[in-house]
This record gives C-alpha cells, sequence and structure tokens, in this order.
C-alpha cells in the first residue's frame, strides 16, 4: 500500500479505530488503491469486495462510512482527475483521455466530467493546456497541497498572502 491510509478530512481517526480493526482498515486502504489503479482494466466494486474478504454491500457501507463517498463515487472521482492531468499534460485527444481512464463511451465521460468540473473536456483542455509543451505543467489548484509544502518552492512565490489569485487557475 503506497503512502499508507489517508481518512477524509474531518474524520475522527479514534472513532473509526474503535468501529472497526486495524487489519480491516488496511483491508479497506488496500481496496481503495485497486479502485484508483487506471492503468489496467478497472476491476469491478464486487471483485474488490471480495478480495477484501467482504460482502458486497457490507464493503459498500463500510468504504463509505471510513472515507466519506461510495466506492463508485471514489472511482468516478480518481478517473476525473487523471482525466484533468492527461488533458493537460500530454498530446491525447480527448475521446484517448476517454478510454485511458476507462470509460468507452464519450458521451457518458464528458458528461460526468462537466458535471464534476463544471466545464466540459475540451474547454478545459483549451483553457489550462499552454501551446508549446515545454510550458505543460500542472496549474497550482490541481497539484495538493502535501506535495506543494514538500517541494523546494519558496514561501514568497507560492504561500503568501498577500498575492492575488488566478481566477483561470481555479478549477
Amino acid at each position: 500500500m503506497s503512502g499508507g491510509c489517508r481518512l477524509p478530512a474531518g474524520t475522527d481517526i479514534i472513532v473509526v479505530l474503535k468501529m472497526i480493526h486495524a487489519e480491516l482498515l488496511s483491508r479497506l486502504c488496500h481496496a481503495r488503491d485497486l479502485l484508483r489503479d487506471l492503468e489496467d482494466e478497472p476491476v469491478s466494486v464486487s471483485a474488490v469486495a471480495r478480495a477484501s474478504g467482504l460482502t458486497r454491500f457490507h464493503f459498500i457501507r463500510l468504504f463509505k462510512a471510513v472515507f466519506g463517498e461510495t466506492p463508485h463515487q471514489y472511482r468516478s472521482r480518481a478517473q476525473v482527475e487523471k482525466a484533468k492531468h492527461l488533458l493537460i499534460l500530454t498530446e491525447l485527444s480527448i475521446t484517448d483521455v476517454c478510454m485511458a481512464v476507462g470509460y468507452s463511451s464519450l458521451g457518458s465521460f464528458s458528461s460526468l466530467f462537466s458535471r464534476r468540473v463544471g466545464m466540459s473536456p475540451s474547454e478545459f483542455q483549451r483553457r489550462y493546456r499552454p501551446a508549446s509543451a515545454r510550458e505543460r505543467q500542472l496549474p497550482a489548484s490541481l497539484i495538493p497541497g502535501c506535495l506543494s509544502l514538500m517541494a523546494t518552492i519558496s514561501d514568497k512565490e507560492h504561500f503568501s498572502r498577500s498575492q492575488p489569485v488566478d481566477e483561470a487557475d481555479k478549477v
């Protein structure tokens, strides 16, 4: 399991640990990693539940209680996040991005992306992908805060309260 198990913000770890055995929590974290893995064929929620040693319905209930969203919601969010990165950082067409994140229908992918992001994949790509491949990098709003803190970026450049927020960088 890479990086350990992180719970949603606001989750009281003491309450979760009293409710759930540490070994079961570890299995749920591993299951979350399986759901997020989009490199190969995505596995079904039922298969992930079986791999976790739980029935499908019990797995879904526990997953939602621990992570704050259902396995399906989590996978959809992971697919959209990966799609954002691919749309900005690669030369892939929107159809290729759709396939790369596990969708076989461009309409379903575009609809989900639009609902989650507030704009179509093509609009997102036009707005955030620079014309030059050398300039391609993720906008600060798409980089998790923990990674920004670990980077060697000076405090003045990225954490100053006096800097205005560029509305185009908000996603």
